[in-house]
Formats: structure tokens, sequence, C-alpha cells
């Protein structure tokens, strides 16, 4: 634990100006950023006397070994950058809030020449209109469903389009009137795209206009005794109106606003936005924190405007923004909102009438969602807690493991010998920090010698860490720090590889694989990181040293735990060997030419139609492909000549036996799957 006085500034050195600041701890990882109006007051505050802290910028200030910051002219300038290196560094400390679920949303895709009305999920793309989130896909395909008869847009897929295209033949879509069919030429790319524009509009809650406008086309073709269009007409009313009728009115006007409510204890807050257009709720989403550094109500609903709308421009800010509490600096917020409507938005707390008692409808949902994933949450924390334990105490570890790796080696019959590693913190699967490795001291299927390197290079980097931040301690005692940091280390706050240990390493494997992990520890000196093995036979537990293996039972959730850490680790080292597999069977005497890259490659096949007819080509014929000069032609041409021609191979799949190279890659393709998958 460090002490804050230790890398306090001293007086007169903080400016006293709007700024952003970052805490970093010992090792140089950016873990909490924050603004201030005036820099001066806002860090001298957290140099005080502990006692008088919040525990958790206690714990902030005595994990955090230095402290930095960057002035900036306004306070707008400030939310600004503190959004982006949040986003950037991911610090520990700050609140960072995360969907309880993936939303999905109604697309339409302006960017195309023919727009296409989908559904999509994740993030949102450069040219696409949206509308919602929504609670449920069905919602959105509903509703799509019933607006296709007035707005005939394309919903079908590239591949579809041009198939369609190609065939002059519609889906079936365009045969029963609700696509326009713009791939077959029955309407003009304008004329799609103004139908598309008419949906989004009528998408946005401009309703009125489209349904006025059809009544008066229906009354019209009555009026003409053209009763079918007429009645054709009635049921695209019908149709719109049943649409409308799936989004809630809750105000009377054309309201544009998001309604953000905050539900929260002690430990937990969760977020619930509601996103009215039109005066009808268009959309539903929530989120959902642990509360790691000291905030309240306020800065809870500024770090929720700032992940709303950090990537958001133009007509997704919406005009109004009604909130449970105001942000400490809620002028910069709302300027900063405005800067990025490209109009003013009202940022206010609701006082009176509908949009307090749709706010209290908002802040129901977020109590909701609090207690549902505190229920939730419990339940999968007394789990995963439950099964650390039986481990540790299974192991005879001090402490339950909160961070496990595991390692395995996979290979077929001896060729592209891989490992991998794979990272469980808490119990949970950290993909961020899963590894993969090529096995480079010997060739040959060796599982013992593969685990012995990788576990070796493994925490070889890691000592290299510990030494580049002054942690690792020699022999002697004395404690080797350099005296500048390597010019190829950056100095960016981001967690290195390698740098963090973990209490136990799991190797795939019995009591061979255990010993070459525990001896590749000792070499390099390590003591503190367990070691133990999980044999798939009868899921037997080996550690060093021991003759027989540690049995836990089959209902055990410690056993459940590390059986997973196993197969996630297995599935893992597999799909790199297949992968490089892939990559091997594709190869090609091209691949060995120097300064040859894939485009120029791929002209060359593309041209002769074979290597074997390439490699019969003249030095002028090969000057005839585009993008190939006369020094790179007599390179290729004389690589190939000294490049003895493949041997004959047999297709498995046929009994054909072929002699050019590129057969011999397309065999090797559809050859049956090999036997004897080894790890």
């Amino acid at each position: 634990m460090a002490d804050p006085s230790s890398y306090r500034p001293k007086p007169g050195q903080i400016p006293d100006s709007p700024g952003v600041y970052k805490f970093r701890d010992e090792h140089r990882r950016v873990i909490y950023v924050g603004k201030a109006k005036s820099l001066r007051p806002r860090l001298s505050s957290y140099f005080q006397d502990l006692a008088n802290l919040h525990p958790r910028t206690r714990t902030m200030v005595t994990t955090a070994a230095s402290v930095e910051w960057t002035v900036v002219s306004t306070e707008v300038e400030a939310l600004q950058l503190e959004y982006s290196w949040i986003k950037e560094y991911d610090p520990r400390f700050n609140v960072k809030y995360r969907d309880d679920k993936s939303y999905p949303s109604l697309a339409v895709t302006l960017n195309e020449e023919f727009p296409r009305v989908q559904v999509m999920r994740g993030p949102k793309k450069k040219g696409v209109r949206y509308f919602g989130p929504y609670g449920h896909a069905w919602a959105i395909r509903e509703t799509v469903d019933l607006m296709l008869r007035v707005f005939p847009v394309r919903t079908c897929s590239a591949g579809v389009f041009k198939n369609a295209a190609r065939t002059g033949r519609p889906c079936l879509l365009g045969y029963i009137g609700k696509c326009s069919a713009p791939c077959v030429g029955r309407v003009t790319p304008e004329e799609h795209r103004e139908l598309a524009e008419e949906f989004c509009d009528f998408m946005a809650g401009r309703t009125g206009q489209y349904l006025k406008r059809i009544e008066q086309q229906m009354h019209e073709a009555a009026e003409d005794m053209e009763y079918e269009k007429a009645a054709r007409l009635r049921d695209d009313i019908g149709a719109l109106r049943r649409a409308l009728e799936k989004n809630a009115v809750v105000f009377n006007d054309a309201t544009d606003a998001d309604l953000i409510a905050v539900a929260e204890d002690e430990l937990e807050a969760a977020v619930q936005i509601f996103h009215v257009r039109g005066g009808r709720v268009r959309g539903q989403r929530g989120w959902v924190t642990d509360k790691v550094e000291a905030v309240d109500t306020a800065g809870l609903v500024e770090h929720a405007l700032q992940q709303l709308y950090g990537e958001e421009q133009g007509d997704a800010v919406p005009k109004e923004v009604l909130v449970p509490a105001m942000p400490e600096d809620s002028p910069a917020v709302s300027q900063w909102l405005a800067e990025r409507r490209g109009s003013n938005v009202s940022l206010r707390i609701p006082q009176r009438g509908d949009k307090k008692d749709l706010m209290a409808t908002v802040q129901r949902n977020a109590q909701q969602a609090l207690v549902l994933h505190k229920t939730r949450r419990a339940s999968d924390l007394t789990t995963r807690s439950r099964a650390l334990e039986e481990i540790a105490q299974a192991l005879g570890l001090d402490s339950a493991p909160l961070r496990i790796e595991c390692f395995d080696v996979s290979h077929l019959q001896g060729d592209d010998v891989v490992a991998s590693m794979v990272v469980f913190e808490d119990g949970l699967p950290r993909k961020s920090e899963y590894r993969r490795f090529q096995i480079k001291t010997f060739e040959g299927q060796d599982d013992v010698r593969s685990m012995h390197e990788v576990l070796t290079r493994r925490f070889r980097r890691y000592l290299q860490e510990k030494e580049k931040t002054g942690e690792w301690i020699q022999e002697n005692g004395a404690t080797e720090v350099p005296a500048e940091p390597e010019p190829n280390v950056e100095d960016d706050g981001r967690p290195k590889r390698f740098a963090y240990p973990p209490q136990l390493v799991v190797v795939d494997g019995g009591q061979p694989q255990v010993a070459a992990a525990q001896r590749a520890l000792d070499e390099l000196g390590i003591d503190d990181v367990a070691v133990c093995g999980l044999a798939k036979r009868l899921e037997e537990v080996w550690v060093p040293g021991e003759d027989d293996p540690v049995v836990l039972p089959r209902s055990s959730e410690g056993l459940y735990l590390l059986q997973r850490v196993r197969d996630t680790a297995h599935d893992f080292a597999i799909r790199y060997q297949r992968t490089k597999r892939a990559k091997r069977f594709r190869a090609g005497p091209l691949d060995e030419v120097p300064g040859l890259g894939e485009t120029r490659k791929h002209a060359l096949i593309k041209h002769f139609g074979s290597v074997k007819k390439l490699r019969s080509a003249t030095i002028d014929q090969i000057c005839e492909v585009p993008g190939i000069g006369r020094k790179t032609a007599e390179t290729v041409a004389g690589f190939l000549a000294q490049a003895a021609p493949a041997a004959p191979a047999v297709n498995t799949a046929t009994g054909e036996i072929i002699e050019d190279d590129e057969d011999i890659a397309a065999a090797a393709a559809v050859s049956p799957p090999e036997r004897g998958q080894q790890e």
C-alpha cells in the first residue's frame, strides 16, 4: 500500500484552471481519470488525512503511485477529454456501465444505393439511420412487417439482392407487394430512396401527414369508384395504426426526449433509459455498474450521459434530456450535448405533469433491474466463490486463486505444434489476456518439452516486466531498477501483456506435464505460484511431487471450474493449430519468392491459371501481367526455375493422381478430416 504523501505534488505546482487528471499505479497503469473546474482544490482534496476520505477513494489513492494532469481551456473540453481517456485506458476505479444485454435496433442503411431495413446490434455505423433500441427483435420485425405494406423498402441481404438481379426474378416479398423490387428495376434508385426516407420520417414520429395523405387518397379512389384501390389504402391505414399502437403514447405533443433514472445502493447502481420520439416510447435500455469510486447520483447521471451520447451526433441526441439529478457541472454538460446535437439541448429534472409521471415509471424499471441483477449476481458469486474455495482447500493453497492460467499443447502428429494460455479471473474468462504460442526450440511430438518451453517463456516475460518496474528482487537482496525505460516500452498506462502473475497454473495433462511446468517455475526462481494438472481420463487433479492424484467429487463446483478452464484452453489451442495447418496447406511456391506480395501473387495466378503454367512462361510473358516489372519477373522466373516441382499427389476424396500445384492445394483442402488429433 502506497503512502499518498510520497507522490503528492509540491505546493504551487498544481494549476488553478480546468483540466483532467490521471492517477497511475506503480506499474504505470492508469487506475483513475477525473476532471475538475479547478485542478488545484480538486487534487488537493485527495491528499488529506486518509481517515477523512471515502473508503473507495482511500483505496484508490493508496493504490496509486503518481498523479499527472492536463490543462484545458474550457470545462467542455475537460468533459470530452475525460470521456476519451476513460474509454482508452479503462481505469479500474472509474464507474463503467455495462449493458445487461445486447439491445437490437431498427436500422435503415441510407449509405447504400438501395437502402435496406434490418435489425442491427452492436456499434453504430456511419450513414445508417437507427431507431430504438428495442427490448426484443421480434417487436421490430412485427412493426416492419406492418409498415412494408405502405413503405415497401428492400429488406433482403446483399446476396439475395444480387441473385435476384442476376436472374431477373424478385424474391417472395416482391411478389406479394411488400418490396418494391428495385433488384429487377420495378422502381428507380431515386424512387426507392424516397420510400426509405418516408419510412424513416414515419419512424421518427412524423406520422400525421402520412395518415392524412393516405386517407385523402382513399377517399379520392372511392369517389372515382376504384374500390379495390380504396380497400387497399384502407388496409394500409389500418396497418400503420397497428404499428403505432405498438408504441405507447406518453405525451400528447410531439415530444422528443430521453428519460434517465438511477437506482443504487452502496455497492452497485442500475440505470434505465426510455427513448421518447414523437410523444411515443420508441426504445428502452438499461445499464448496471459497480460503484468502484465514491460517486453520488449526480455523478452516476454524468457518467451515463457520457456513455449514452459520447459517440452520437445530430438527431441521435434529443432536444430534451430528463434526469433525476443534475450533474455537478450541468452548464458544461448541457453545452457538450448541444455541440453533439448541433442545436440547444434542455437538460433538466421534471417537476410536474406527464413527464414527472413517466420519470416515476422509469425509476421503477431501474429499481426492478437492480433487484434482478443483484439476485442473478448473488447466485453467480456464491457459486464461483464456492468453486474457488474448494480448489484452494483441495490443493492446500493459503487463499482462493483469484487468477488462474491454463496451458494446453496441440499438434497433428508432431506438425504445427502450438500452445494456448487462457486466463480466468474470479472464476470468469478474461479473453483479452488469452495468448497463443508457437513451439520454437525443437520439432516433433513432445508434449512435456513443449509445456516446459511455454511456461518458461510466459514467466520469463513476467520477470522482465517486474525488472522494468523495479519489482524484481535479486538473490543478493538488491533491487534492480533500470535507469531509463527501454525504447520499445510505451509508457501509456495500458496493462503489459504478461504483467500479472497467476495464483494457480493449470496444465492439461497428468504427472509428466505437471512436473515440466513446476520445473520451469523452479528454474526461474518463482515459488509463489501453485501448479496442478487435470487429466482427461478420470478427471483427476495432479500436483507436483505427489504420486497419487487429488480426486474431487463429481458434483464439486471446484472440479467443474477446473474442467471449464481446461476445456477452454483445449479449444483455444486446437483453433490456433487448425488455422496454422490450413495456412500451410494453402501455401505454394510463390509464397517463397522474396518481395512478392499477395496482390501481385494473385495477379500472376489469375493471368496464367496455375503455377505450372507460370513456371513454363518466359520473362517477357511474365512482364505482361499488370504490376509486374522486368526485375520482378526475373526474380519470379529464377526462383521457380530453382524450386523443384511438387511431387505427384493423390486426391484422397476421389483417388485421382494430381500433378498441378494448385490442384494439390485444393486436394488438401477437400481431404477428409485427419485422425489422431492430439493435445
